[in-house]
């Protein structure tokens, strides 16, 4: 695979596939590199890590003469996979607004906000506000004219125009 995989989405995977059910070692190193590419000596490690952090527990069952050691997540990793979930559905937006544009040159990231379009007179003139407001990547700015058709009205103190309610 052409990505990297960062140490927090390591986690939120190995917290995925123990989610649901316990899950022997093995198996769980198996379902990850099924998607992944990664080895089995670096998953290993990550077990532990999260077994240290109080995000997995672990317990032995016998199987064939042997002992295997299973996984299962804790209420305390049940809180961090929600975490990286809600984290993971922020940075793909971003990602997909990055390299999935909308057609018409404008920004993918348009296509999550909600636009709206306001027409009216001033001055004697006709004009039309295309304003978009939504979820912003810097959390800089919420609304405004994006299509640089218009500038949104002054709304300055003792600029002595009325901007509200006109259109």
């Amino acid at each position: 695979m052409t990505y990297q995989l960062t140490a927090p989405l390591l986690d939120a995977c190995v917290l995925g596939v123990v989610e649901n059910e316990d899950v022997y070692g093995y198996t769980l190193t198996q379902r990850v590199m099924d998607v992944v590419d990664i080895s089995e000596s670096t998953l290993y490690p990550v077990l532990r890590r999260l077994q240290k952090s109080g995000l997995l527990t672990t317990y032995d069952r016998p199987y064939q003469g042997r002992n295997r050691r299973y996984y299962s997540i804790t209420a305390e990793g049940s809180r961090q996979l929600n975490f990286f979930r809600n984290e993971w559905e922020v940075y793909k937006k971003n990602i997909d607004a990055l390299i999935n544009p909308v057609s018409g040159g404008a920004s993918g990231l348009l296509s999550s906000m909600t636009q709206q379009t306001v027409t009216g007179t001033s001055n004697g003139s006709e004009i039309s506000l295309t304003l978009y407001s939504g979820y912003n990547a810097n959390n800089d700015i919420n609304s405004g004219s994006l299509d640089g058709s218009n500038e949104i009205p002054d709304k300055t103190e003792g600029s002595g125009e009325n901007t509200e309610g006109g259109m």
